[in-house]
């Protein structure tokens, strides 16, 4: 079993999809998603500067739509192969996302297609953001520590833990002011990392862009998914689209729980791990977490084919029969 894993907000880089937008069908989709949306995606993803793409309504559709990029071209590659060989790869394959990454997970398990996925992270997005201009605050990593005396000292200090990324790692959400009394006074054996988000996103603080999908729902047409996919809110698998739309709202103002993820994926043997461009952020947990599972970033599109060689390689016995 492999799972391909989906990156969140924060793993963007300036002109990161310049290279996916060679291929002129890739750029053309791009355009037309941009068009829907009225955000130049093409532009922001080739062109803007970090501060640019560190905005929510930017950030989060372009990570979405180059995850949707990777999946289509990982597609493509796979149907290069022999037909018994596809099958088993296409057995094989489980998502999982952190945090917007769902919504990225959600298409490449056949939940929603991929202009509704665009359109679902877009308006999350623009909802999110109005929830963070409303009320300033950020969000830091805390490296280090005992789990349960990191979120009480979090709590002490009126922050909430929204992340529990596994591997020693918590991100802490809330104010500014009360951000910088954990930077001076971080819990005992740990560090803290500011990040370059623009909100306490998965806090209460997003109570209101929840509830704002949630009244919306019904405009987002989901099927139940042809793939197993993980989710954030523990770890189980979901065989439900409604079901699954239902828990990417919630989790919008619940923490992500993606050490579960992780544990999820011990528990049920998977074989490899795979991570979507822009890559990087969840393999390093899964080479601290799942050290004996390998794992394999799939960047740019120069990556795909021996990304197709890895999974092929790493499929159990009873798949490559």
């Amino acid at each position: 079993m492999i799972v391909v894993s989906c990156p969140g907000q924060g793993s963007q880089k300036p002109g990161f999809l310049a290279e996916w937008l060679q291929d002129d069908a890739a750029k053309q989709w791009l355009t037309e998603v941009s068009d829907q949306i009225g955000i130049d995606l093409v532009k922001h993803g080739t062109e803007s500067d970090e501060e640019t793409i560190r905005s929510t309504e930017i950030a989060q559709p372009l990570i979405v739509a180059a995850g949707i990029l990777a999946i289509n071209a990982l597609r493509d590659e796979i149907e290069t192969l022999p037909a018994e060989q596809q099958e088993a790869i296409n057995a094989s394959l489980r998502f999982a996302g952190h945090s917007v990454g769902e919504i990225t997970a959600a298409y490449g398990a056949g939940v929603f297609d991929a202009a509704t996925a665009v359109r679902f992270v877009a308006q999350r997005a623009k909802a999110m953001q109005q929830c963070a201009n409303a009320n300033p605050s950020g969000m830091s990593a805390v490296l280090g520590g005992d789990p349960d005396s990191v979120t009480a000292h979090l709590e002490s200090l009126g922050l909430a833990p929204a992340n529990f990324n596994g591997a020693g790692q918590i991100v802490a959400a809330g104010s500014h002011d009360n951000l910088a009394t954990l930077n001076s006074n971080p819990p005992a054996k740990a560090r803290v990392i500011p990040l370059k988000v623009a909100g306490a996103f998965h806090t209460a603080i997003m109570a209101p862009a929840r509830d704002e999908l949630a009244a919306t729902a019904a405009e987002f047409a989901v099927a139940d998914p042809h793939h197993p996919i993980y989710t954030n809110e523990d770890g189980s698998l979901v065989t439900s689209g409604t079901e699954f739309k239902a828990k990417l709202i919630s989790q919008v103002a619940s923490p992500v729980r993606w050490d579960r993820c992780m544990d999820a994926f011990a528990v049920d043997g998977i074989t490899a791990l795979v991570e979507l461009a822009p890559a990087g952020a969840l393999v390093g947990l899964a080479k601290r977490s799942l050290k004996t599972t390998p794992a394999k970033r799939l960047d740019s599109p120069s990556d795909t084919a021996v990304t197709v060689e890895f999974i092929a390689e790493h499929l159990t016995p009873e798949q490559e029969a």
